[in-house]
């Protein structure tokens, strides 16, 4: 019996960092990492965690309380996507090139 043996599966190997805006901008896959760098407004961070949601976005960035922010995400191309506060957003969704906030306008009385 002849076993062909292929190698389509790829072993789960983890590289150490991600960084989604490079990979972006690449347009390369965003590979299983033990780190992610997501770049906020100008500022760069690094979560272990492959997905979060706007509201830890936010927290992460310093924009506290972060229903006083809007998130948005731009996506390879130009495209921007507005993020909720418990939007789920997956890091390892090709395309992902940065999040901008912006302060929610306060409307008195």
């Amino acid at each position: 019996m002849n076993m062909d043996t292929k190698n389509d599966q790829t072993p789960d190997v983890e590289i150490e960092e991600a960084d989604l805006e490079q990979l972006a901008k690449a347009d390369k896959p965003v590979p299983k990492a033990r780190r992610y760098r997501i770049r906020v407004d100008d500022l760069h961070y690094t979560t272990e965690q492959p997905r979060m949601t706007g509201r830890e976005i936010l927290v992460l960035a310093g924009k506290n309380p972060p229903e006083s922010f809007i998130l948005t995400q731009k996506l390879r191309g130009g495209r921007l996507v507005t993020i909720g506060l418990d939007d789920d957003v997956d890091f390892t969704t090709p395309g992902i090139e940065r999040f901008t906030t912006l302060p929610r306008e306060v409307q008195e009385g």
